[in-house]
């Protein structure tokens, strides 16, 4: 589960400032009653730092491992996005993308090219024109069978004359 070290990691902090308070609070009324002993407040002290120290850093680390866990879910669910967009209509406008996504074109160039280098995305991106072709459409520039015209990408491998109405399918 995504974020699950930041809850935990704050449970620890926060289990760790209850002993703390805890702790503190039974050294105060000791100490207000006269029954406290310098060796059982040393010992009360050390047993303290012993256990809530490593609680305390271990809650703090899983909550900030836990918060970048979450940020890099939240960049790979991107990524994923314009992946899916691109390969289930073919081509899409990075304008488009990034409106959706409420994205500059600097980051949808960015994730673009991360997804590349994972090898997660092949296709034709011509960043002139602002569109991305999923790889069938970019293998894609052949034209209409039946009467001659440019073929447009029409969806995940699908291509349609806009001068007949004649639809390719590829497999």
């Amino acid at each position: 589960m995504v974020g699950q070290g930041r809850l935990i990691g704050g449970l620890l902090v926060g289990a760790g400032v209850l002993l703390v308070l805890a702790a503190g609070g039974w050294l105060i009324a000791n100490l207000v009653e006269g029954t406290l002993r310098i060796s059982g407040a040393v010992f009360g002290l050390v047993l303290l730092f012993i256990v809530v120290a490593p609680l305390v850093g271990g809650g703090a680390f899983l909550f900030t491992r836990g918060s970048e866990e979450a940020r890099q879910f939240a960049e790979a669910a991107k990524e994923r996005d314009i992946l899916n967009m691109v390969l289930t209509r073919g081509q899409i406008r990075i304008s488009d993308a990034a409106i959706e996504m409420d994205l500059s074109r600097d980051q949808i160039k960015e994730y673009v090219h991360d997804l590349v280098g994972k090898g997660l995305f092949a296709g034709y991106i011509n960043w002139n024109d602002g569109v991305l072709y999923a790889k069938e459409a970019s293998e894609m520039r052949q034209k209409c069978p039946n009467c001659g015209g440019e073929l447009e990408l029409a969806g995940k491998g699908v291509f349609e004359c806009p001068y007949c109405g004649t639809e390719i399918f590829l497999a």
